[in-house]
């Protein structure tokens, strides 16, 4: 059986990366059509993230795996939703799952929602941000302890503040 790491990484070696959008993370129907207390028009949106947050965060793309320097974050702080600066991720929660996409343990306590994914013909957790919608990427059952659960994090999707 393929893990969810090689196979992100097959579909990688196979050109089926974030920029043809194939690794779509899921098509955000349910999250859009839900109400956030952020919320914008796409053409604000557009204005507000760059080209490759608005494929993440509002398009659901995935990020190249390796690419995000958010991956080697060290300092002690706070991972924020980059679309709306809701602190999502404690620094205390990350940790290396060598997947490329920073990962953690567990999001703060309200401030991510998910859905089940079925885009890549299998059923997967999406986690979006509880405060505007955003895509930030998947939940996987593979996690450390205490929780078992790795948030695979697409790091375009996040800023972090240190401290």
């Amino acid at each position: 059986m393929i893990s969810h790491a090689d196979r992100r990484t097959l579909l990688s070696w196979l050109g089926l990366g974030a920029s043809a959008g194939v690794l779509a993370a899921c098509g955000g129907s349910e999250a859009r059509a839900q109400s956030f207390p952020v919320s914008m028009s796409e053409a604000q949106w557009r204005k507000k993230l760059s080209a490759r947050e608005f494929d993440v965060l509002r398009e659901e793309a995935t990020e190249r795996p390796y690419s995000s320097p958010l991956l080697k974050e060290k300092r002690a702080g706070t991972f924020l939703c980059a679309g709306c600066d809701n602190p999502v991720y404690s620094s205390k929660t990350k940790y290396d799952s060598g997947t490329g996409w920073p990962s953690f343990w567990a999001a703060k306590t309200g401030a991510v929602g998910t859905r089940t994914d079925r885009k890549l013909g299998y059923a997967r957790t999406e986690v979006h941000c509880a405060r505007c919608g955003g895509h930030l990427g998947h939940v996987f059952n593979d996690g450390p302890k205490p929780t078992g659960k790795r948030h695979c994090i697409n790091g375009v999707a996040l800023d972090f503040r240190a401290g």
